[in-house]
């Protein structure tokens, strides 16, 4: 899954770049990511493709977990779990994250997304894994 190596200096790497993901809010607490839908983003029925959920899902849970064990060590997602609840072929999303468990080796994520009506889109969870720097090294 996602390595948050970038995610721990507060970016988002390049391919959330090309999916147009502005970051809006950034604490080890939260994070609020935004994006604008556009046609390179759909599914052949012209809606935002699941992948792009589950992608800015992961994303959002990834920069929020780094920052919040920030020197401490790097996080790697384990497990991502996404539910897509209404299509959508155009407008602005934003997707929050929030914790649901932050601990010694693992951390669990909620991450909602919504339109620009405040309805939700989708509901991701994502489970990152701690790693100590000493553990990347191997």
């Amino acid at each position: 899954m996602t390595d948050a190596s970038t995610e721990q200096k507060g970016e988002l790497g390049s391919f959330s770049q090309w999916l147009g993901v502005k970051i809006v809010e950034a604490t080890g607490d939260r994070v609020v990511l935004a994006w604008d839908v556009r046609p390179e983003l759909w599914q052949p029925y012209e809606i935002v493709h699941g992948g792009v959920h589950c992608a800015v899902v992961e994303s959002a849970a990834s920069l929020a977990a780094a920052l919040w064990l920030g020197d401490r060590a790097k996080v790697v997602g384990v497990s991502n779990h996404t539910d897509f609840l209404r299509a959508v072929r155009d407008g602005r999303l934003v997707a929050t994250a929030t914790p649901i468990h932050r601990g010694r080796l693992q951390q669990l994520w909620l991450v909602d997304i919504v339109d620009d009506q405040g309805r939700a889109v989708a509901r991701g969870q994502v489970r990152l894994q701690n790693l100590r720097n000493e553990h990347l090294a191997r």
